[in-house]
């Protein structure tokens, strides 16, 4: 039987387990195939795309805390390889990849969108005003695709906003939020090409039956209470970008079903867990998480399980960032650490420590397990080099540490 209060240790001993952090990955791990990859990614629910490439994309990064050096020809196999795609693009918590066997259970949110709900208001508005362009736009991919916006005959010109769309660009947007069309393949790392969403998807998954709106958001919150390990009615909402009404009356009936179980935590309002969680006597992780990781995606939730008060600052103006541009946060066994602003200086053959902040928690070998974790990764990045720059209290005992290892 579960029980039904949990410390904070506890706490966030099951919430790292749960996401598949509860230790490093096995150096041997040299193979990792899009089998493996999918595993992941299932075991998570959802993993975020971003396009930020200061150090690597937000999906290869939370890819690698989990999976170790892998090749990322292999997540492109998960993804696009026809009929033995594992996982697909779609709306999650942001622009996300997602299990393939899932995606009956987010076409209640594809059926939102053609309805102008759930979505950005600009493309609404482009949708009512464009809608016979935008059927033209989806009979054109139908008949001559794949294709990508830019192979669109009438493509349009860019309007100056939304990004610099084009009037092809955001048609296609609003046909891939409403389910319509669907990512076949990317050309180079963010060119979308597209298709026919039938035509994308596997045959056994094209063919489905579509669940009830209540019994898909059920499934998907239950999916996604088992990926945090604990979380609030609010950290499951975010996880999924619910819409509040949804959120709270599906957790209700899962409530109500016994897959989810109220649960105390010292410190937290109302929580829950999934009713075969266990609690892990302790955990060895070593992983730094990029700001995009599922893990501390709700910014609040990573300061109630860790004490850390996480902000991304790539739209803060230089002078006014505390930590730096892109920050990653290090967790080490069952603690956030120390955080690192990373850049890979990939003319210049190395991985550059923009900044390195030590938490005031941290123990006294946190240097030396992070110029370890900071040599690995840059190897997989193909980098020489790391370079510590003087910014911050952990700087110069994390230089030194990286010094030893080269």
């Amino acid at each position: 039987m579960p029980r039904n209060h949990l410390s904070l240790s506890e706490a966030r001993r099951v919430a790292i387990t749960a996401q598949g952090l509860q230790q490093p990955p096995s150096p041997s791990q040299r193979s990792v195939t899009a089998r493996k990859i999918g595993s992941v990614v299932q075991q998570l629910g959802i993993v975020q795309i971003d396009s930020v490439n200061v150090l690597a994309r937000a999906h290869l990064l939370t890819l690698y805390t989990r999976l170790g050096a892998y090749d990322p020809k292999a997540l492109h196999r998960a993804v696009y390889d026809g009929q033995r795609r594992r996982l697909f693009e779609y709306w999650g918590h942001e622009a996300s990849l997602l299990p393939v066997e899932t995606y009956p259970l987010w076409q209640w949110r594809m059926e939102d969108a053609r309805a102008g709900s759930g979505i950005y208001g600009g493309l609404v508005r482009f949708r009512k005003e464009n809608a016979k362009f935008i059927d033209a736009v989806l009979v054109e991919i139908e008949k001559c695709g794949p294709l990508s916006a830019g192979e669109l005959t009438y493509g349009g010109s860019s309007r100056g906003s939304w990004w610099g769309w084009s009037e092809g660009k955001r048609a296609i947007e609003w046909l891939f939020w409403a389910g319509l069309v669907s990512t076949h393949t990317r050309r180079s790392t963010f060119e979308r090409v597209y298709d026919i969403t039938e035509r994308v998807l596997p045959d056994t998954i094209a063919q489905s039956s579509t669940p009830s709106r209540e019994d898909a958001q059920r499934e998907l919150l239950r999916r996604a209470l088992v990926a945090l390990g604990i979380a609030t009615e609010k950290d499951l909402r975010d996880y999924l970008r619910f819409p509040v009404a949804d959120a709270r009356a599906r957790l209700a009936e899962l409530i109500e079903s016994g897959d989810a179980m109220p649960i105390c935590i010292e410190g937290w309002p109302d929580a829950y867990t999934a009713p075969k969680t266990r609690v892990p006597r302790q955990v060895a992780s070593r992983a730094l998480l990029c700001p995009f990781d599922p893990l501390i995606w709700t910014r609040d939730r990573t300061e109630r399980l860790f004490g850390m008060r996480f902000r991304l600052e790539i739209y803060v103006p230089a002078a006014k960032r505390v930590h730096g541009y892109y920050v990653l946060p290090f967790l080490m066994d069952e603690a956030l650490v120390a955080r690192v602003d990373l850049k890979a200086d990939r003319q210049g053959d190395t991985l550059r420590v923009k900044a390195a902040h030590l938490e005031d928690s941290a123990p006294s070998d946190t240097a030396i397990e992070l110029a370890k974790e900071l040599r690995k990764l840059a190897d997989w990045l193909g980098l020489s080099g790391i370079t510590v720059e003087r910014r911050g209290g952990l700087a110069n005992p994390l230089r030194r540490e990286c010094r030893a290892l080269e």
